[in-house]
């Protein structure tokens, strides 16, 4: 557990103390609004629209967005542009939200041959504009992956030469291309780039600082609450073998739903992701395989009286699990209209799956890739925790996004195979892959009798093809677009918490300096 707590205790200020805060946030962004009343320039308000969401601020001004987004797709001055930036930034801000453009509109950046025209090897900002716009490819696009290629070429070749901020910048998007890093986290960049770039927006860089720090206090005191339900649960349940992780949990919460009024969600989210590890280091570590189903018998049941099958040492986890689950059932709001039964059978679906993992490994079966992949897509918590995610979802849509998530489709299996791959590569170069099933890493070295580095290669290319997935899925359903951009933010968090091959969750002091920035530090 990243060490927390004394931090938390004498860091939360008074209410007193950040009135100001809001007061002056009051008025800047009235002060905003007055100015995107007045920008009427189709150009300067996609670059506004841009600045405001890489700024973490444009929760506050989503009208304004809308209608921006509508000109943007309907305006007719981008066809003559010669901006590969403009171009580029129109492109990944309408897929980005659910409108399809074709990837046609570069066909003017292209020569003769086919290839990329040289005189764009000089423009090092729309060179990243289009990097970053071309991630949103789906399969079957050829000319995104050749722009992929060709910028990605020439940025890296002159990385050298350029100067801060746009150095900053660059290192970044050739590290994690915009459209899949974890977005709370690219803004703490981001404002601090913007403050260097020439001609920014005073203004606009005061309201992002100032939310971010009244956010924070918000963010401190959910999280050193959650902190004590923690204490409480694990003392009562008595587990020495189980993980803490509730820092990391509820900083996976957090980059999910860090705006305000989220508070139900991020409180839900960290509860499920730290009972699916409670109930992950039980299977794994120390329960018998008899024990295993009977766990698995008593959670299918939900009953108290199914507490009678378990072993003692089980028996508090098994009640916990149910006061967990009827104590977020009666704080739920009345004004909401989640149905927690959803919850329920994704974790018993969660369960099944880890109780076939004890099977496997009981039986010492070495399942093949496929049949790896397929189980443990369930196993790693995600169609569960995307089903939780639907609590914040707006009233009007509840039931239909959570019988549609619920429903595991395409894009929640395309979230948890990136999620899955990710963390099983981190866990494969650490070379602490859990003894009882084989990773999918090893699942793949052991079908196809290839080395390891072999084997990640070929499974960082069938991440490409769940990437596509989630990025055709925006242009499929626009009533599930609200919920799908929210699975979308899991499978983005996951660049987060395995970035370079590391698994934060499980050790988190890779991303010590990024929680205090998120819950203790102000900017």
């Amino acid at each position: 557990m990243f060490p927390v707590d004394p931090i938390i205790i004498s860091t939360i200020p008074s209410q007193g103390s950040t009135e100001w805060m809001n007061v002056q946030v009051d008025k800047l962004k009235e002060d905003v609004r007055m100015f995107l009343k007045t920008c009427n320039n189709t150009r300067a308000r996609m670059f506004l629209l841009d600045t405001l969401q890489r700024l973490g601020i444009d929760h506050h001004f989503q009208d304004w967005i809308d209608a921006a987004l509508i000109e943007i797709l309907e305006s007719t001055e981008f066809s003559s542009s010669s901006s590969l930036q403009e171009v580029s930034l129109r492109f990944r801000l309408l897929r980005e939200h659910g409108y399809w453009l074709s990837p046609d509109v570069f066909n003017k950046f292209m020569a003769d041959d086919g290839s990329f025209s040289k005189y764009l090897t000089n423009d090092p900002r729309g060179l990243l504009s289009l990097y970053n716009a071309a991630h949103l490819l789906v399969q079957g696009e050829p000319i995104l992956e050749e722009a992929i290629s060709f910028a990605r070429h020439h940025l890296e070749s002159m990385s050298g030469s350029l100067k801060s901020p746009l150095a900053g910048e660059v290192k970044r998007a050739l590290h994690i291309p915009l459209p899949r890093t974890c977005r709370r986290a690219e803004t703490l960049h981001y404002i601090s780039n913007y403050e260097k770039e020439e001609g920014h927006d005073p203004i606009l860089l005061e309201l992002a600082k100032l939310d971010f720090n009244l956010l924070q206090y918000v963010h401190l005191k959910e999280l050193r609450a959650i902190t004590e339900w923690w204490k409480q649960f694990s003392g009562h349940i008595g587990l020495s073998y189980i993980r803490d992780r509730v820092v990391e949990s509820y900083t996976w919460a957090y980059v999910l739903y860090y705006e305000k009024g989220f508070e139900l969600p991020r409180s839900m989210f960290t509860k499920m992701l730290v009972l699916i590890t409670t109930i992950d280091d039980t299977y794994d570590s120390h329960a018998t395989i008899e024990e295993c189903r009977k766990l698995h018998e008593a959670i299918q049941r939900w009953d108290e009286r199914a507490v009678s099958l378990l072993p003692d040492y089980l028996k508090k986890l098994y009640i916990e699990l149910l006061r967990t689950f009827k104590n977020i059932e009666a704080e739920m709001p009345r004004n909401i209209n989640y149905d927690i039964a959803y919850l329920k059978k994704a974790i018993q679906n969660n369960v099944m799956g880890y109780l076939q993992e004890a099977e496997w490994s009981h039986k010492n079966h070495k399942p093949s890739f496929e049949e790896q992949i397929n189980l443990t897509s369930v196993t790693i918590g995600t169609p569960a925790l995307c089903v939780c995610m639907m609590a914040g979802m707006d009233n009007m849509e509840m039931k239909q996004t959570l019988e549609w998530t619920s429903s595991v489709p395409g894009p929640v299996i395309a979230a948890a195979k990136i999620g899955r791959f990710m963390n099983d590569i981190a866990a494969f170069e650490r070379r602490k892959c859990k003894g009882d099933v084989a990773s999918t890493v090893e699942c793949y070295i052991n079908d196809h009798g290839v080395t390891g580095e072999v084997a990640i290669a070929r499974i960082d290319t069938l991440l490409e093809v769940e990437w596509r997935t989630l990025n055709q899925a925006r242009f499929e359903n626009r009533a599930m677009l609200p919920a799908l951009q929210r699975i979308i933010g899991l499978a983005r968090s996951a660049t987060f918490f395995f970035d370079n091959r590391n698994d934060a969750y499980t050790s988190s002091k890779h991303l010590r300096r990024t929680i205090e920035s998120f819950f203790v530090k102000p900017i």
